[in-house]
């Protein structure tokens, strides 16, 4: 197939596009909910509180700081940067810049979390900071694959 018929491929299907009316796009958001990411922080509280538990339970009380650490570890930057993006920006550049910029600073506060744990938990067990760093890293999968909650509003943030 050579580039001519893939571009005239490419017109026909976009030619076929058909903006959605207000009462399709509406349904559409009914059937399409989107994740509330209030629901999602809460998630990963639980995950943490369940995490340290566990850990705590069956290692001791060293590990179970030391995977609620980890857990944390997680936790506050997601708050942060969802706190960051849930005020509205005035176009899209803007929007995006400031994506990419608040991501930055999350991944620095998971990194330099991680970097003061030996100092900030007494017996550290680095097998349990991982278990719950990972866990709850993961919790954004689960959220998905559990179910949709309604959109998300601002006090959910």
């Amino acid at each position: 197939m050579d580039q001519w018929t893939q571009d005239s491929e490419f017109e026909a299907q976009e030619s076929q596009f058909k903006p959605l009316n207000a009462q399709e796009a509406q349904a559409w958001r009914q059937r399409n909910p989107q994740l509330s990411v209030g629901r999602l922080i809460a998630s990963q509280c639980v995950v943490t509180l369940l995490v340290a538990l566990v850990a705590w339970l069956i290692a001791g009380a060293a590990a179970g700081r030391s995977a609620g650490y980890g857990g944390l570890a997680i936790l506050l930057p997601t708050v942060v940067f969802a706190r960051a993006l849930g005020r509205q920006a005035t176009h899209a550049g803007a929007a995006i810049a400031r994506l990419f910029g608040w991501e930055l600073v999350k991944l620095v506060l998971c990194i330099a979390m991680l970097a003061a744990a030996p100092r900030l938990v007494s017996d550290l067990n680095w097998l349990a900071l991982l278990a719950g760093l990972v866990l709850v890293m993961k919790t954004y999968w689960l959220a998905l694959f559990t179910g949709r909650a309604s959109a998300p509003k601002t006090t959910d943030i």
